[in-house]
């Protein structure tokens, strides 16, 4: 266990007027408040927050860092407070302290509900100070070092959720080989398998290439004196084990055919030493086409800056070549926390630096909960975000914008600005015109083509491989939708309204907005328009004094017919369904609301299910057909607004009638999904209508299933339990 005086001595020798007091004082409260606490593996408590500490020692940071190290586990593990922190170390420490307290008690591996909510809660917490970041990554870092204590399932847990979250995150925020050593160490606990493999494999590679790195060290730094470049630094380094295993995966090759298994950096003094140095390699050596990346003139998002190059170099060896400044090596190494900002509270006094790229991003992600996007989109936008590799391309104005490989123009448009990519129609790609699904490519110039009455299409958001673009996307289609639904909800509204002998007007909504939960009109008018929301509730709402007075009339069934009751208590018919008992005339009854005078009522093909919002549309032949309100052949009665016909469900207990909804599976194509699809149909209690497949690839196969349920809380559940069967790939239920 590290020593008190060899944690101030470390931090003395990069910042000699330290303020040892504190880290002493922050010492002793440590020590006393954690006492005779112990770890899983026997050790003094103390031992942690001290290692910690250590860690961030090698970042360099600041004494008040380092005693928050010291101290980020007192409020959630002992009996220290926040006021007792604030008054012996000051408001700023104690802040961070609490801030880490409240992230330790996050389980980010959790349903996806749960995780999303967490890791918005991990974000925002860090985006009040970027040092309660640089504590966490360096506790995760001790305590992944020492998982082999805990129960197997805790560390899988716990490495399951750093490959997930921490070891990106890291790397985003620059901090490449605390990113790498994280990888490693969850890599070895969630493959172990693999890790032995690749490990004993490098090492068996080491022991035959004995003195390989060393003698190409030497060539290269003889090289580089020999043409001028006298102060280079060169490192050579063997790859980790989990970088290996994610090339061979991604890569689909084996070890033997890894030929880059070595890497190389030379750190020379400044930036045009580093296009020299390059300049004299690839003058030496052959260069491996199609590998070499200029990250100087076009950093990462992360700050990384650095030229990448691969040649056949000495003993005909193929290895990488990482070119850099100091300056950028240390930024590359320890990422955010290289910048004196962080370490020496320069500048404006706000230590996160709104300099960094890092920084932007985390506070551009920090804007993305203020859209209003729900836990699981967040989620998704941020995993994308955290994952993807980044593709450079340019606007025509020289403009740069960094993109997830794999993005696309409409991608492009939205990163240039939202308004961009929600008029967008077109796009030309290094001057031709080429389609909105084309893939980018790194220095790829695009134009965006615009129109002003564009809306972007709902099915965008299947080609987008942004965050921020399927967010933009989904909001402009929820607009779209409210815009579409609000004309409808309005001539519910005033039908109710008036058949309830009143008046409708927007401002008679203003005054119970709060009772009807919605913050104005419009959203109370399309939400009756989507079905979510009962005109009759809203009448009430307006006018609570005002009573519905129905009288049942009980009709006799007819043959193949179903009876439709009206508010008014006028009776109905509906074709397409079994007659009622003959010992029982209520049996065959099907209440269905907003109905008047004697009229045939029957459902569309997609059919319709209680608890569906439905609409009804008068034919021409008087028969009302009933839709759900998501069914596509609505739009085209978009433009004849005299046909559309408000109803609703009045089902009582008693009513023992199944009603037909369309659901659409695609399922693996092997022995047995079929059966496995019946099974849990019928365990649900649901019938099997129809069913139609269709062969649309090697290894799946298309269901369309019409089912006969009770109600749409059934249905639902069923659409649950078919998701869940690791057979079924997508379930959907359909409304043409």
């Amino acid at each position: 266990m590290m020593r008190q005086y060899e944690l101030v001595e470390r931090v003395q020798k990069y910042k000699p007027d330290a303020n040892e007091a504190l880290l002493n004082k922050a010492y002793v409260y440590a020590m006393q408040k954690h006492g005779q606490q112990k770890r899983a593996s026997g050790d003094p408590y103390i031992s942690h927050p001290l290692e910690v500490a250590a860690i961030l020692t090698e970042m360099q940071l600041d004494e008040s860092t380092i005693a928050v190290a010291l101290l980020h586990d007192t409020i959630e593990d002992t009996t220290a407070t926040r006021a007792e922190i604030d008054e012996l170390f000051g408001e700023d420490i104690g802040a961070l302290v609490e801030g880490l307290t409240k992230l330790k008690k996050l389980d980010l591996v959790t349903k996806k509900a749960k995780q999303a909510e967490n890791l918005r809660k991990l974000l925002l917490a860090i985006s009040d100070d970027v040092r309660v970041l640089l504590v966490k990554l360096a506790d995760r870092l001790h305590n992944m070092r020492t998982l082999e204590h805990m129960r197997e399932d805790k560390r899988m847990r716990i490495s399951e959720e750093t490959m997930d979250i921490y070891a990106p995150l890291a790397g985003r925020m620059g901090m490449q080989d605390m990113r790498d050593e994280l990888e490693d160490l969850s890599f070895r606990n969630l493959n172990p398998e693999a890790y032995e493999t690749i490990t004993r494999r490098l090492a068996e590679l080491s022991e035959r290439n004995e003195g390989l790195i060393r003698k190409i060290e030497d060539e290269l730094r003889d090289l580089l004196i020999a043409n001028g470049i006298t102060e280079a630094v060169v490192k050579g380094r063997q790859k980790k084990p989990y970088s290996i295993f994610k090339k061979m995966q991604s890569k689909s090759l084996s070890f033997e055919q890894l030929s880059d298994v070595y890497g190389f950096r030379l750190i020379v003094n400044d930036i045009p030493a580093c296009y020299r140095a390059l300049g004299i390699v690839h003058t030496r050596w052959r260069v491996v086409p199609g590998r070499f990346k200029d990250y100087i003139s076009t950093p990462k998002q992360n700050d990384y800056r650095s030229i990448h190059t691969t040649i056949v170099g000495p003993s005909r060896q193929r290895i990488e070549l990482q070119i850099r400044t100091r300056r950028m090596h240390e930024i590359a190494e320890y990422g955010i926390a290289a910048h004196a900002l962080y370490k020496d509270g320069e500048g404006d006094g706000d230590p996160l630096s709104r300099e960094t790229n890092a920084y932007s991003w985390l506070r551009h992600t920090i804007e993305a909960l203020a859209e209003g996007d729900n836990p699981e989109e967040f989620l998704e936008h941020t995993k994308l975000e955290l994952f993807q590799d980044q593709v450079f391309c340019f606007t025509p104005k020289g403009k740069l914008i960094a993109l997830p490989r794999g993005a696309t123009p409409i991608d492009f448009a939205y990163a240039v600005h939202t308004n961009v990519g929600d008029t967008c129609v077109g796009a030309k790609i290094n001057g031709r015109i080429m389609p909105l699904v084309t893939r980018l490519s790194n220095g790829d110039e695009v134009e965006i083509i615009r129109s002003g009455v564009q809306v972007p299409p709902a099915a965008w958001e299947e080609i987008v491989v942004t965050g921020k673009a399927r967010a933009a996307i989904r909001r402009a289609t929820r607009m779209a939708i409210r815009k579409q639904y609000g004309g409808l909800g309005y001539r519910i509204l005033e039908r109710t309204f008036e058949r309830a002998g009143k008046q409708f007007s927007r401002e008679a909504l203003k005054p119970v907005l709060h009772r009807l939960g919605h913050k104005d009109s419009e959203d109370v008018i399309a939400t009756v328009g989507r079905g979510e929301l009962s005109s009759l509730d809203v009448l009430r709402a307006v006018f609570p004094d005002y009573q519905d007075e129905r009288v049942t009339v009980k009709p006799a069934s007819d043959e193949g017919w179903f009876n439709v009751r009206s508010v008014t208590g006028m009776a109905f018919r509906v074709p397409g369904h079994e007659k009622g008992r003959a010992d029982d005339p209520d049996a065959g009854i099907l209440p269905i609301r907003g109905l008047s005078g004697d009229i045939n009522v029957g459902f569309a093909a997609c059919g319709a299910v209680p608890g569906d919002r439905i609409i009804g549309i008068m034919g021409d032949d008087k028969q009302i057909t009933i839709y759900p309100i998501q069914a596509s052949a609505l739009q085209k009665f978009d433009d004849q607004p005299e046909r559309w016909i408000d109803v609703r469900w009045d089902l009582d207990e008693a009513n023992k009638t199944r009603f037909t909804a369309r659901v659409l599976l695609n399922a693996l194509n092997e022995p047995g999904t079929l059966a496995r699809v019946a099974q849990t149909i019928a365990t649900q209690d649901v019938n099997i209508k129809t069913l139609n497949m269709v062969r649309i690839a090697t290894d799946f196969t298309e269901m369309a299933i019409d089912l006969e349920v009770w109600d749409l809380r059934q249905l639902n559940q069923l659409l649950a339990q078919l998701k869940d069967l690791d057979c079924i790939a997508t379930v959907k239920r359909v409304y043409d």
